[in-house]
């Protein structure tokens, strides 16, 4: 059951964990980590598995292009929107490799909303994917 200041959408990715989408306090908005998995599917663009779940290939520019997608989505659904974001901490697990092709794609989704930005590398994320968001907006 949703609770005050707290989104749960079906149009997002569903949380991985005991967590809403967002969280409001004041005029601020925190979105808990969203990574580019499709929403009620859970397939991730551009991934390809082994039958024992290992990574055989993904694609850093598909997940890109999602979890954008998945961030303005819950931004709309909290009652906020992209240009209102104003810190975004993003996790990749292969800095050397991804960097380039990720910064890329950011610099086309933030070309006119520029928030502060922190990117790091991390061994791995709670599912196969290659990147996360986690993101501060302000809501009007």
């Amino acid at each position: 059951m949703a609770e005050p200041n707290k989104t749960y959408t079906d149009k997002a990715p569903a949380p991985v964990g005991a967590y809403p989408h967002s969280r409001r306090v004041g005029n601020l908005l925190f979105l808990s980590g969203i990574g580019p998995r499709k929403p009620g599917t859970n397939e991730i663009p551009g991934l390809k598995l082994d039958e024992l779940g290992n990574i055989l290939e993904y694609d850093i520019v598909a997940e890109c292009h999602s979890v954008f997608a998945n961030v303005r989505t819950v931004l709309e659904e909290s009652g906020s929107k992209w240009e209102n974001l104003v810190d975004v901490t993003v996790f990749l697990t292969n800095m050397k490799a991804d960097f380039k092709q990720y910064n890329e794609v950011y610099a086309e989704y933030f070309k006119d909303a520029q928030p502060c930005r922190t990117t790091v590398e991390i061994k791995s994320l709670p599912t196969p994917i290659g990147i996360e968001l986690k993101c501060i907006a302000t809501i009007d």
